[in-house]
């Protein structure tokens, strides 16, 4: 049995009681796996498969089969209390979805599943109040982890925010006044990028931007 510190992404409904889950460990990259009667009240695995959950996930994985066997969750943070205020609802739901998208099977990046922790961490200090620049800091880095950062035409507000994130881990960014309106155009173009890369549509970003 393989025990991995892991980070759920989505969840899949599967048959009446099962999950097929999504998730991204710190040592072997984005796997999936299915968790048997889960989606039953005493299934046993509780919150700890709700996204963006941070766990300890015990799984096995089976010779010449594509999902793993999920056995169990210990849950380190769930982002529930997060989850309560709207804007962060959906902030969570961007950052998993591209990141579902993003990352491919089986590949390990420390750097990428550091970013995720890190900004995590600062929405729970921050709450509604950090949705913005959590937003864009994730988003930029999730582009240029990915490797797909090219020169991109910037309002000059916006290409100092660039400068800064680049610069920068989220926690420790200059202080600025953070509304819907600081970056927009810098999340527009890496929302493009993305897309493009994963040629599909992403349906949070849009739903966040609409809160402006």
């Amino acid at each position: 049995m393989n025990v991995s510190e892991a980070i759920v992404l989505r969840t899949y409904p599967l048959k009446e009681a099962d999950l097929i889950v999504s998730f991204f460990t710190r040592d072997q990259g984005k796997l999936r796996g299915v968790a048997n009667r889960a989606r039953r009240p005493k299934g046993g695995f509780g919150s700890s498969l709700e996204r963006l959950s941070q766990v300890q996930i015990h799984y096995t994985v089976r010779e010449n089969r594509e999902l793993a066997r999920i056995e169990h969750c210990d849950l380190q943070h769930s982002q529930f209390e997060l989850s309560r205020e709207y804007a962060c609802g959906l902030a969570l739901d961007v950052m998993a979805e591209i990141s579902e998208h993003m990352l491919p099977m089986a590949e390990v990046n420390e750097r990428y599943f550091r970013l995720i922790g890190r900004v995590l961490e600062f929405l729970r200090m921050r709450g509604a109040g950090g949705v913005w620049q959590a937003v864009t800091y994730f988003e930029v880095w999730a582009v240029r982890l990915s490797g797909i950062l090219p020169e991109v035409s910037l309002s000059t507000d916006s290409r100092e925010v660039l400068v800064e994130i680049l610069k920068n881990s989220v926690e420790a960014m200059p202080e600025r006044e953070w509304k819907a309106g600081t970056g927009r155009d810098l999340r527009r173009a890496m929302v493009r990028l993305i897309e493009g890369h994963i040629e599909r549509r992403l349906l949070a970003s849009p739903m966040l931007e609409d809160l402006a």
